[in-house]
């Protein structure tokens, strides 16, 4: 196994204990905490979240909402990257309704199988889960009007990868919306520290190499629509969420967990890193084809 399958190896086992002990935090960028105090400070109202089966709400490993706002309508077909235990494409899935479709990407079994179990429960037939890897997606070409993620990409090894494929799926005029977190001169004892990965803290981009990516793959208006930076708070439990105490998981709920991360502390972590790490909504779309230009009469 190369470098890159060995970070999506470790980041898998991480997010699979993590579903299974939701209580426990662990293995994730903005984990369970408290039945979804998460996910409402991630963006989600109260009536999106009551209509959803309360475990693809405890199981939510998000920074955002990536559906809040969007222009998802009836018919569309959506497909979201790293979807988890099910709360986006389940929220989609009622946006999109019978005659949509919605399909879900994840490359870990514990989370294939939460995220089926939730959809069984909502009775959306037209809501699925397939499994593989957000660099190489199981999907056609040009086939799907929205791709939405939440706070998954910042963990692949190989993000140009990922925006290639964003750009393959997408049909001309389609468009993609997903809440990711981003950083910006993280210090290298952060950047290097294996454990900080899964947390969504040492692999993330830079904005500017977000938007910079997403335009070489060829797609357009690349924008970034809403940034939430967090806090010293914040922070501390993001890079503790890997400790598996009660605390833990917590980077959006304000929860303060103490002790040691990869040799390092929490509290000293956030300290390093504090204005230095946001979630930002990205909007890109795929451009329609240009048209063919009259042939030029040869002299």
């Amino acid at each position: 196994m190369n470098e890159h399958g060995q970070v999506r190896e470790a980041v898998s086992e991480a997010y699979a204990r993590a579903v299974r002990s939701p209580s426990q935090g662990g293995g994730s960028c903005c984990g369970p905490v408290q039945k979804g105090v998460v996910v409402k400070s991630a963006g989600y109202t109260p009536e999106e979240l009551e209509a959803l089966p309360p475990e693809a709400v405890i199981n939510s490993f998000g920074c955002g909402n990536p559906l809040a706002f969007s222009e998802v309508r009836e018919g569309d077909v959506v497909l979201d990257l790293g979807s988890g235990a099910g709360i986006d494409i389940l929220l989609a899935g009622r946006k999109v309704g019978p005659s949509g479709r919605v399909i879900g990407i994840d490359m870990t079994d514990d989370m294939i199988d939460r995220a089926r179990e939730n959809i069984a429960r909502s009775g959306m037939a037209h809501v699925e889960v397939r499994k593989g890897i957000i660099e190489d997606l199981p999907v056609a070409s040009s086939s799907v009007d929205w791709v939405i993620s939440n706070c998954v990409i910042n963990l692949s090894p190989e993000k140009p990868r990922v925006f290639a494929e964003i750009a393959r799926v997408l049909k001309p005029g389609g468009r993609m919306l997903v809440s990711d977190i981003v950083a910006d001169g993280l210090p290298a004892r952060v950047r290097e520290n294996r454990v900080l990965y899964n947390s969504c803290i040492a692999g993330a981009m830079s904005e500017e190499e977000y938007v910079f990516g997403l335009r070489r793959a060829g797609l357009a208006e690349v924008e970034v629509r809403e940034r939430i930076v967090y806090d010293a708070a914040q922070l501390e439990a993001l890079a503790a969420s890997e400790l598996g105490v009660s605390a833990a998981g917590a980077c959006c709920s304000g929860h303060v967990a103490e002790g040691p991360v990869g040799g390092l502390m929490a509290a000293d972590i956030a300290r390093a890193i504090v204005g230095k790490v946001w979630s930002a909504k990205v909007y890109a779309r795929k451009p329609m084809p240009l048209r063919d230009e009259p042939a030029r009469s040869s002299q």
